[in-house]
């Protein structure tokens, strides 16, 4: 039987690891053992280094991607709540928070760390659209409540019927449309 082979980068962290255990290496050991598929030994490896030094913010991450890759999604929450309140714009410790309150189902909290991600990363046109998504299923959940507001200028003014019907049937397929990306997206992940 012959020996599995990894990358060297796997190696040379480990080396370096053992070498200084207290050292912050087992940040990028966990990740490459996550990445080989390891997802067990990247758990153990940086919750042994989190025991060392318990406030490394890499340390913290690389443990919550792989507890995400084992779906644990309850304890990736745990992990970065205080990350992310004190780090909002650390992306990738909110979008781990953001995917893992989806998995839950949990479409508010999710919601709320994909609008931090959106703020700080404006240009991401995928969590715009999923802002979107999200927030027309929050409102048809009743999450979320739409509120409207009066335009006493335009209503003085008038507005055609017909125009007025065109506009509101356009609302209604597009947060139809929104809806059925959602749905497409929870079976995607799922």
């Amino acid at each position: 039987m012959g020996q599995t082979k990894y990358h060297p980068l796997i190696y040379a962290y480990l080396k370096k690891y053992q070498d200084d255990p207290t050292s912050r290496v087992f940040a990028p050991l966990a990740e490459a053992y996550r990445k080989a598929g390891l997802v067990d030994e990247a758990i153990e490896v940086a919750r042994e280094g989190l025991r060392v030094h318990p406030a490394f913010v890499g340390g913290k991450v690389a443990l919550a991607r792989a507890l995400f890759d084992k779906r644990q999604y309850a304890e990736v929450i745990e992990e970065l709540k205080a990350v992310v309140e004190d780090a909002p714009d650390n992306l990738a410790a909110q979008r781990l928070v953001a995917d893992s309150s989806l998995m839950l189902g949990r479409v508010a909290d999710a919601l709320g760390s994909y609008k931090m991600l959106l703020y700080f990363a404006p240009q991401d046109i995928e969590t715009a659209r999923l802002v979107h998504e999200l927030e027309a299923q929050a409102y048809q959940d009743g999450t979320l409540v739409l509120e409207f507001t009066e335009h006493p200028a335009q209503d003085a003014i008038g507005e055609d019927p017909e125009v007025k019907l065109n506009k509101w049937i356009f609302k209604v397929e597009r947060l139809q449309d929104l809806l059925q990306r959602v749905e497409r997206y929870r079976h995607r992940v799922s």
